[in-house]
């Protein structure tokens, strides 16, 4: 696979070539500025590649190097927004939550805002909220920066838990001694590709023996973590020997002590020398890849790009595990639907689109005016509010947050997550709006002399006030990233798009506008279907082309 940014813009990667197999951690070096955190981005889906594909992508998770404390929620409340956005139950993200919290040292801050937090302690949050859920992908920018002594062990421990329990775990790391030792495949990225770095006999680790008796017949369970080297005593067979790398002394120990029939621990010992590479650690993991580079073909350039077909990234794909109750996609773009409203609520971003609808009605409408006419008047001035709202609500997280959500639930299902906040706050507002206009208006023509059905004309005020709502959640949708970056043209773009929308002939608003003005005229109430299917239309084929370029364009 290959990525650049821009149609025409220069290549960050090109060629690429890789296949992650589970069991493994995977540890991505390179220089500043050389494309370590775009590759990331494109493993844990936040970005899509412009060339290539990948594959077999499973439930993943993705901390980045700086995580924003600027989100109104405590750590805690946080924790289960995300919990549910990776596909948990309430009740068990909050329960997992406050149990990471417990492990990073952090348990004390759970009912703390974010914006209150320290830089450390924020980090802390955002590697609970990629573990809660047990991803099968773990993707981590540097996350070990900012955490103090402890935390950094909290997190080597719960990386090799990881990769011991089934996942693949892709990581950067300025300490090039991190997870020394347990370390599967390691690649080195130059010249806009990836080279296999083989392991360095120096770079083994501490390591620590296990000694442990159980049932003579007692066999140990299978895949130990961290493959460790197994010696039985020949005088006692119930009794063995396990030397494995420190870094996966704790998942061992958990998985000798879970067994059935348990095993009894009888002495745990660091070892004061590396043990020889002999051991079968994670020489299996590597032999089960093919690293060779590929030599570059006939024609290629100085980097060694060619023009054929774009390579393939395979990523693991694995069952979701037996103990979490991880619910579907769909479920999961509800709860981030969920997140992004309760994120708008707490903000109180709403308030100034409110203010300013509640506006528009004070002025334009009176107790006693003709009903259609006011219900017309209702529904245009919904358009721009809705805009807005969706604006604000596709805008509103902050790029590190909506790049972990992207991660959680795919970057078109967290765009069109805010697409529907938007737009419920907007249909909302139009409901309220034509409520309040049928309690003040009076249900008559414009020349007061023909009575206007009352029931008929609010079902055509709320098609109306739902065809403007549409329009303007086109409006929001294409006036803001991941169409337009810049926010002065995106302001302006916003304004002038909500009042052609208004005005232009051939507008689903303007039709609904326009048919309950006129009936107005003889009292006639007439229905917008067809401009209410039309923007629905409109509306849809905008979503899916902007939750597609949210992908190309993060």
């Amino acid at each position: 696979m290959g990525r650049r940014y821009g149609l025409r813009g220069p290549w960050v990667l090109r060629g690429l070539d890789l296949d992650l197999p589970a069991h493994t951690l995977v540890r991505i070096e390179g220089a500043n500025g050389v494309g370590k955190s775009t590759l990331l981005r494109l493993l844990a889906g936040i970005d899509a590649p412009t060339e290539g594909r990948i594959t077999g992508r499973p439930r993943t998770a993705y901390v980045p190097e700086r995580f924003p404390a600027a989100l109104p929620f405590t750590a805690a409340g946080y924790l289960t927004h995300l919990g549910r956005v990776h596909g948990l139950p309430a009740a068990e993200a909050a329960a997992r939550g406050q149990e990471w919290l417990a492990r990073f040292g952090a348990a004390g801050y759970a009912r703390t805002p974010l914006a209150e937090l320290s830089k450390g302690t924020s980090q802390k949050v955002a590697l609970a909220q990629a573990l809660l859920a047990g991803p099968d992908l773990l993707v981590l920018d540097e996350a070990w920066t900012g955490l103090d002594t402890e935390a950094r062990g909290a997190l080597d421990r719960a990386v090799a838990e990881r990769a011991a329990d089934g996942a693949t775990v892709v990581f950067v790391d300025h300490d090039p001694g991190r997870l020394a030792g347990t370390v599967g495949l390691a690649y080195r990225l130059e010249d806009r590709t990836l080279t296999p770095v083989p392991a360095s006999p120096g770079d083994d680790g501490p390591r620590v023996r296990i000694e442990a008796t159980g049932r003579p017949s007692a066999a140990l369970p299978p895949e130990l973590p961290g493959a460790p080297a197994v010696e039985r005593d020949a005088g006692n067979p119930a009794a063995i020997r396990l030397t494995t790398s420190a870094a996966y002394s704790d998942p061992l120990l958990h998985a000798l002590l879970t067994a059935r029939p348990p095993w009894h621990i009888t002495g745990l010992s660091q070892l004061p020398a590396p043990v020889p590479a002999s051991a079968p650690a994670a020489a299996s993991a590597v032999a089960a890849v093919d690293m060779t580079p590929r030599p570059a073909a006939p024609g290629a350039g100085p980097t060694g790009t060619t023009d054929a077909a774009p390579e393939t990234v395979s990523l693991p794909v694995r069952p979701a595990r037996p103990a979490l109750a991880v619910r579907p996609p769909g479920r999961r773009t509800a709860a981030a639907a969920r997140y992004q409203a309760a994120l708008l609520a707490r903000s109180q971003r709403w308030l100034a689109p409110l203010l300013l609808y509640a506006a528009f009605l004070g002025i334009g409408v009176r107790a006693g005016q003709p009903l259609l006419d006011s219900l017309g008047y209702a529904a245009a001035a919904l358009l721009p509010v809705a805009a807005w709202l969706v604006r604000l609500c596709v805008t509103q997280e902050p790029p590190a947050a909506r790049a972990v959500t992207a991660a959680a639930v795919g970057p078109s299902r967290a765009h069109c997550a805010s697409l529907l906040t938007g737009l419920g706050y907007a249909l909302a507002l139009g409901g309220a709006g034509t409520g309040a206009v049928l309690l003040m208006s009076a249900p008559v023509s414009t020349d007061h002399t023909v009575a206007v059905p009352l029931l008929p004309a609010a079902l055509a005020g709320l098609l109306a006030a739902a065809c403007s709502a549409l329009l303007g959640g086109v409006v929001g949708a294409l006036c803001a990233r991941p169409v337009l970056r810049r926010h002065g043209w995106s302001l302006a773009a916003t304004v002038s798009a909500a009042l052609l929308a208004l005005v232009t002939d051939g507008s689903p608003a303007k039709a609904a506008v326009t048919d309950l003005v006129t009936g107005s005229l003889t009292g006639t109430v007439r229905l917008p279907l067809l401009p209410a299917a039309g923007a629905a239309v409109v509306a849809v084929a905008v979503a899916a082309l902007t939750a597609r370029l949210a992908a190309l364009r993060e």
